[in-house]
């Protein structure tokens, strides 16, 4: 962390400079372009001779401020921010690979996720080989000659199951390929995917980042010279985050620390919970000792996160009981709201994916993902708990 401050003060105190207003709050950007003093400075500043902004596609005040504190929060060098997660995760793909590269991926990943490697990677030979998360011990074996980098999030979604990304990390410098993280579900808060060696971390930061359901947005942060690669890439085709959306989410992550905190305690509580409850067959929570991977969350996360993962007795039929009535809670795909959400990840985030690789990824016909939001946990327990009375 930068100069020994802790997580909030960096998040707090990381800004622009101030303009002659000498204005306390950052100030909104909303501009397409800068102007020069004269030819020769315009000159400089597109053969990137002199370091300013040009044009908000390529840098924005806002933008920058965003990416600097992102960048300091996680321990890396560079970053560029996107328009949503997964610009995020396929401009960071797109910028890196070529024609004839393979991928390694954990086999949970998120279904927009999965769509590209399996229905656009293929079609510019791209391929992908994936490994179960309950075998890790098989991704060396999958490593190709064209093999360009191992991909994973962790925790996963839906299911929160947890990767051990210092084991991944020595599989990819073993073999000199890249480590890509998704960091969703933990942020920089929770979990540092650098200090465990991964070389480029990605966030979408429409979740926890902005954490009240306002904004899309992404970002990928890691080694200076991947980035400047994504960067040249995303400065091209324009997925660039736009000057609002960075702003709204600067601000953001001056509160996430105290959000977070408040989230996962409701998590770990509900998940305790839910591990006693008659009519849920199982519940899965970083931070739970019946988490098959409990001891190495502890070791890569400040605390558990805030989605727990549970399934109803009964299947899809008490599956729909459920949810049809739950009263409180909100029913939406979103996740990492101040609101608790409550998702059927078989019907609505990987609905398209077969009933087989539902079955591999530990989908099943009733699993639940519930995002702790900020409502005072009796409450919440109080709507699950009804809820789960009616079937």
């Amino acid at each position: 962390m930068e100069e020994n401050k802790h997580f909030e003060t960096i998040a707090v105190r990381s800004q622009i400079e101030r303009t002659a207003n000498m204005e306390h709050s950052v100030p909104l950007y909303l501009t397409s372009g800068f102007v020069f003093e004269d030819a020769e400075e315009m000159r400089a500043s597109f053969a990137e001779e002199k370091q300013r902004d040009l044009y908000s596609r390529y840098s924005n005040p806002n933008t920058n401020e965003f990416i600097s504190k992102i960048c300091k929060l996680e321990g890396a060098e560079a970053g560029f921010a996107f328009a949503s997660g997964m610009a995020a995760v396929y401009s960071t793909f797109a910028a890196l690979l070529s024609s004839g590269d393979h991928i390694v991926s954990a086999r949970s990943v998120f279904g927009a996720t999965h769509g590209l490697f399996t229905k656009y990677f293929p079609k510019w030979n791209i391929e992908t080989s994936y490994f179960s998360v309950n075998e890790v011990e098989k991704v060396a074996s999958l490593i190709q000659p064209n093999t360009k980098f191992i991909y994973c999030e962790t925790p996963t979604n839906p299911g929160v199951d947890v990767l051990d990304m210092e084991y991944l990390s020595d599989i990819a410098k073993k073999h000199n390929i890249l480590l890509i993280v998704d960091n969703c579900f933990a942020t920089p808060y929770l979990q540092n995917p650098i200090k465990f060696g991964a070389d480029l971390v990605i966030h979408s930061a429409t979740k926890l980042i902005d954490g009240q359901g306002r904004v899309l947005g992404g970002i990928t942060v890691g080694n200076a010279e991947l980035i400047r690669e994504i960067y040249l890439f995303s400065r091209l085709t324009g997925p660039s985050m736009s000057p609002f959306n960075a702003w709204v989410l600067s601000k953001s992550l001056e509160t996430l620390a105290v959000r977070a905190d408040k989230q996962c305690d409701n998590a770990l509580k509900l998940a305790e919970f839910l591990e006693r409850h008659s009519k849920v067959a199982w519940v899965k929570y970083p931070f739970l000792k019946s988490h098959p991977s409990y001891e190495i969350a502890k070791k890569q996360m400040r605390l558990g996160g805030t989605i727990v993962a549970f399934e109803v007795k009964g299947g899809v039929s008490a599956g729909k009981t459920f949810f049809d009535n739950i009263k409180m809670c909100s029913l939406s795909a979103n996740l990492g709201d101040s609101r608790t959400i409550v998702t059927h990840p078989a019907s609505t985030t990987h609905a398209k994916l077969s009933d087989k690789d539902k079955q591999v990824v530990g989908i099943t016909p009733g699993m639940v993902r519930c995002s702790l939001g900020l409502e005072h946990i009796d409450d919440i327990i109080k709507d699950i708990e009804q809820a789960l009375s009616t079937i």
